[in-house]
């Protein structure tokens, strides 16, 4: 029997006392599979939500970036001062300490029906096809929960390489979400606040975690809590050293 990662995931999530109850979900390797991608309910009309995180500063797997709420940030007063400097040593280390973009939608992945509405995260490159999609006059909008239609999920490691390449198509035929009225209510109900998602740590919390990383020490914080938390297409690492491309990677590795 295979064991299922993303019911692993969420196990580790309760134990650690950071789930609300969301589960993740991810491609699985070499396949394709099918979701009904759905809408958050926001009030800026877009289906989908972006957050900018930090990663590499430390042991940290992942930390939501305050900036982007308009809030004290000691990493962007470090990116401020970095860039009033000037200097070769203050370039290398900007690279280092821009955040980078995840985004986050609700899904309904077929065949995973009795796990309900699951959260998938995915970077700019399935973001710019997936809007593409919603602008294609002859695909529009396919998270209609009435009229819209299933996207099919690939994702393929090709030999020699490290990581694998997600891609989207959408099925030809429309579709409701369930046949099921009273399913289908349940699943639109449980799609969950995109802004209760992540745990943002209070500016003290970053402050330590940046000034260890700054004068060398390691900091055990695995950053921010999914709720269940985290994260892009920056390397990360775990405990053991071993390089992660993203916190969705390093979440993956519960062996």
């Amino acid at each position: 029997m295979s064991l299922d990662i993303n019911a692993i995931r969420n196990k580790l999530a309760k134990l650690q006392g950071k789930s609300t109850g969301t589960s993740y979900w991810r491609p699985t390797e070499n396949t394709e599979t099918n979701v009904r991608i759905l809408s958050f309910k926001t009030d800026d009309g877009l289906p989908f939500k972006e957050f900018y995180f930090y990663y590499n500063i430390g042991k940290n797997r992942g930390i939501l970036a305050p900036h982007q709420f308009g809030k004290k940030d000691p990493f962007q007063e470090l990116i401020n001062q970095l860039r009033s400097d000037g200097s070769s040593e203050s370039k290398d280390l900007l690279k280092k300490l821009y955040p980078k973009m995840r985004i986050y939608a609700p899904v309904l992945v077929r065949g995973e029906e009795e796990k309900g509405v699951q959260i998938w995260g995915f970077g700019k490159t399935v973001y710019q096809e997936l809007y593409t999609l919603l602008a294609d006059e002859d695909v529009g909008d396919f998270t209609d929960p009435f009229s819209g239609r299933d996207i099919t999920v690939s994702s393929s490691k090709a030999a020699g390489r490290q990581w694998a390449t997600t891609s989207v198509r959408p099925r030809m035929k429309t579709s409701k979400l369930s046949d099921n009225d009273a399913q289908m209510k349940q699943w639109m109900d449980a799609i969950p606040d995109p802004d209760n998602l992540f745990e943002l740590q209070s500016y003290e919390e970053l402050s330590k975690i940046i000034n260890d990383w700054l004068n060398g020490e390691d900091n055990e914080s695995e950053g921010t809590s999914r709720n269940f938390g985290g994260n892009t297409t920056s390397t990360n690492t775990d405990d053991s050293g071993k390089a992660y491309k993203s916190l969705d990677d390093a979440f993956a590795n519960l062996t």
